[in-house]
């Protein structure tokens, strides 16, 4: 059995990684206590009570050197194995630096970025600042060393690999959508199709560049974390900021005419043109809403909620 108490295991957690994973995500939660263990020794650092935890294990610690910095422990997937040489390429700027990994086991030792407040703490009493703040990190991901082609040889998926979603989801439910609106679905894989075909200079993105992966930090305002590692055009990288974060989005005294502003705004901010914001937004959160289907069988409604407020945003 994991020792929940003295890890600080919630049970959320261990049904999240064993829904994902079955008996793989169960040896690997049994295992867990000796790999924090293992690194604690191989890395010289101690290992704090750990963040809340969602996909993967994340802890503060500090090192030997008594320099804080956050450990990282998920099963050996393709994710993580892709998220550390994304690290690696971004090189810090505008991202936490990467200290030490080994992919293969997917783990590893990140900077800490303190204050560390999350950046959808200030969606609900100011989401435009919020959106100008996303915007401002992602320009500065572009500007790096990391915003330009992506590296020769490099091992990560394409935005056509992720959309190849939409025919798994086809596939699940035998033609049809399941619980899905067939008629945004429609839309959204018609949109995601059009938007591939005619897409910009391919680029080494973040791919899950949402309020909680950008924090306050001291090195620079804003950082962002747990970077996917995707190829595509840079207007890919909106969909994720236009959903997000939830329930916060929703609960906003007017979430369509939030929703409308954000494209406006992004279009405006980053220099992206209005139709292809608000595209790739609805059609990656109905792709968004399957991915919880496929994963977890549930918690699909919020993504398809703002596919729903996507699908209203004039854009003359």
């Amino acid at each position: 059995m994991v020792d929940l108490h003295r890890y600080d295991l919630p049970a959320h957690f261990v049904r999240t990684i064993i829904e994902l994973a079955g008996d793989a995500g169960a040896d690997w939660l049994r295992q867990l206590p000796a790999q924090i263990a293992e690194y604690e020794r191989r890395w010289s650092l101690k290992a704090l009570p750990p963040y809340a935890l969602s996909y993967n294990y994340v802890a503060p610690a500090i090192r030997h050197d008594n320099t804080p910095a956050v450990l990282k422990l998920g099963l050996s997937d393709i994710e993580l194995e892709d998220q550390i040489p994304a690290l690696r390429h971004y090189a810090g700027h505008g991202m936490a630096r990467v200290l030490e990994a080994e992919p293969e086991r997917g783990a590893m030792l990140l900077e800490r970025l303190e204050p560390g407040t999350r950046l959808a703490t200030l969606v609900p009493t100011d989401d435009a600042r919020a959106t100008t703040i996303a915007a401002q990190v992602l320009r500065e991901l572009w500007q790096g060393p990391g915003g330009g082609a992506p590296p020769a040889g490099h091992p990560f998926p394409t935005i056509a690999d992720w959309g190849a979603g939409m025919q798994r989801m086809r596939v699940h439910f035998g033609g049809g959508t399941g619980p899905l609106p067939r008629a945004l679905v429609h839309e959204a894989e018609a949109l995601f199709a059009e938007l591939l075909a005619s897409q910009g200079a391919p680029v080494l993105l973040h791919g899950d560049l949402h309020h909680d992966n950008i924090l306050a930090a001291e090195r620079a305002p804003w950082l962002a974390i747990d970077p996917k590692g995707i190829i595509g055009e840079r207007a890919y990288e909106v969909g994720a900021l236009l959903r997000n974060p939830l329930p916060q989005l929703l609960q906003l005294p007017n979430p369509g005419q939030a929703m409308a502003r954000r494209v406006a705004q992004l279009s405006e901010e980053l220099g992206i043109d209005r139709a292809r914001v608000r595209g790739w937004g609805l059609a990656q959160a109905v792709l968004s809403a399957w991915w919880s289907i496929e994963d977890h069988g549930y918690g699909w409604e919020g993504a398809i909620a703002c596919a729903e407020l996507l699908a209203a945003v004039r854009l003359r």
